[in-house]
């Protein structure tokens, strides 16, 4: 019969590993790695805070030199003022209206096409793949002017379409994402549930999109966000004030009389902000996760 003996760590080792030189090392590391990120973390969040710290402040305020970080005085009239100054309510339902259904379409397109990119077998299928990858090397700048031709030709300038029918065609960068995730899923699932009998769209629809959860829901936050803080398109293509998302209504605040004021500008940033934050917080984990299963890193 063999006996089996665990080898033990000699003293020496063991020494080296604990030795107190090599724990004040590690100690002074993690305090510089923790201190990089906390003070890379203040810079980061450091225009929010002016922004909000702005947003109470008393009027004339914000063209006093040296500024002021921390207001000596808090004024929370700034946030109604902005209510009666323009039709902010209006501004935040087109918004909602633009981003959901734009979010909406990109989820459905970019899964469609990324599902077929990933689980179906066609002949051109790279080709295709690296000619949809290398539109997201166009500037938007480059597409701009040819768009709106397109857009008022179809006669289709000032209204909602120009925001939200593009979100239907599988934008690149989101057919990339799903697509990197639905190959991570066993083939097995699509061969087991073709011998029960199912069609290509009801496995996409049944089993793949449920696994997908956690890339939907970052695409979803992505697209959300992109047309929440859109400011150009609404910009070219809006000309009607009714119609005028937040973003483009925030600005319109400076036409105003008294409305140039900062305290007022930043109380509507303030606001408009917060649905984004809110909805990050909510659905970070599903961010993280997407991203590392994607195999987005860096």
């Amino acid at each position: 019969m063999a006996v089996v003996t665990q080898s033990q760590p000699s003293r020496s080792t063991y020494r080296t590993q604990h030795s107190p030189q090599r724990m004040v090392r590690d100690a002074l590391r993690l305090i510089f790695v923790y201190g990089l990120l906390i003070g890379l973390g203040i810079l980061f969040i450091l225009p929010l805070l002016w922004t909000v710290s702005s947003s109470v402040k008393p009027i004339g305020s914000g063209a006093r030199f040296p500024p002021e970080f921390l207001p000596t005085q808090i004024v929370l009239d700034n946030y109604p003022q902005v209510f009666r100054m323009i039709p902010f309510a209006r501004y935040f339902v087109n918004s909602a209206f633009v981003s959901t259904v734009a979010v909406t379409g990109e989820l459905l397109s970019a899964s469609l096409v990324a599902f077929a990119f990933a689980r179906l077998r066609f002949p051109g299928r790279n080709i295709l793949f690296l000619v949809l990858l290398s539109t997201m090397m166009l500037p938007g700048v480059v597409t701009m002017i040819p768009q709106f031709v397109i857009w008022k030709t179809l006669g289709l300038v000032n209204t909602y379409a120009p925001l939200t029918a593009g979100a239907f065609f599988g934008p690149a960068f989101s057919v990339f994402l799903l697509r990197q995730f639905f190959l991570t899923i066993n083939l097995e699932l699509d061969e087991a549930a073709k011998v029960d009998g199912a069609h290509e769209f009801r496995i996409y629809w049944q089993i793949i999109l449920p696994l997908a959860k956690p890339a939907l829901a970052t695409i979803g936050i992505f697209s959300f966000m992109a047309s929440w803080n859109d400011f150009m398109g609404p910009l070219i293509y809006l000309s009607d004030t009714d119609l005028y998302t937040l973003a483009l209504g925030v600005n319109y605040l400076r036409s105003f009389r008294g409305g140039g004021e900062l305290s007022y500008q930043m109380a509507a940033a303030t606001m408009f902000v917060v649905p984004c934050i809110i909805l990050y917080f909510i659905a970070q984990r599903y961010i993280i996760q997407g991203i590392v299963t994607t195999g987005l890193k860096g």
